[in-house]
């Protein structure tokens, strides 16, 4: 099941001009594609994720799942969002946001008797507020860009029964109710439309 798609059409008026740049390119020297990330830049972006007293003694994976540094505090934090590809919003995870990761992976089963929490203090992807596998943007008022924030997991739907499922109605509000992927956003900064 693919959750989120972040890839959006390129405006037409910006559509000819790309492909005249491109045109150009082809008849100069071949450029070199960007290096990847190193490990040490995947690990710094990664540890941006959260507060350096939880990302400096976790563990740090990548988005295929390599470990690039072991941890010992029960955290994980990764350089990107593993379901959006190429994302890097990183992300840090408590062992129960690591499971419920997992499972929107692979579209798997997930639940929790206890409270989960997911730093992302580097912001978010463009998402649907209600739908994770929207993928065009309209106006609905349900797409939403968060800045810094956290991210809770909670055991039932009555702990968040309360929480506003308006991602602009200010504070913490719920996200993708009703799916399996269902979570509190806990914005950190004010956000606009």
């Amino acid at each position: 099941m693919k959750f989120l798609n972040t890839n959006f059409r390129t405006p037409m008026i910006v559509a000819p001009l790309l492909a005249a740049v491109l045109g150009a390119c082809a008849t100069t020297e071949a450029v070199a594609p960007p290096a990847e990330d190193s490990v040490e830049a995947k690990i710094n972006r990664a540890m941006l994720a959260a507060p350096p007293d939880i990302s400096g003694a976790a563990k740090i994976v990548d988005m295929d799942g390599t470990v690039l540094r072991e941890g010992n505090n029960g955290w994980t934090c990764i350089p990107g969002i593993p379901l959006i590809p190429g994302d890097e919003h990183p992300m840090c995870n408590d062992e129960t946001w690591t499971a419920w990761l997992k499972a929107a992976m692979t579209s798997g089963e997930f639940s929790t008797d206890v409270i989960g929490v997911s730093y992302m203090l580097q912001g978010d992807a463009m998402v649907h507020n209600m739908d994770p596998t929207a993928t065009v943007h309209d106006h609905s008022g349900m797409w939403v860009q968060d800045g810094p924030h956290l991210m809770m997991l909670f055991p039932t739907a009555s702990e968040i029964a309360a929480l506003p499922r308006d991602p602009y109605a200010g504070g913490p509000y719920v996200m993708w109710d009703k799916t399996p992927l269902v979570h509190v956003m806990v914005p950190v900064e004010p956000k606009t439309r």
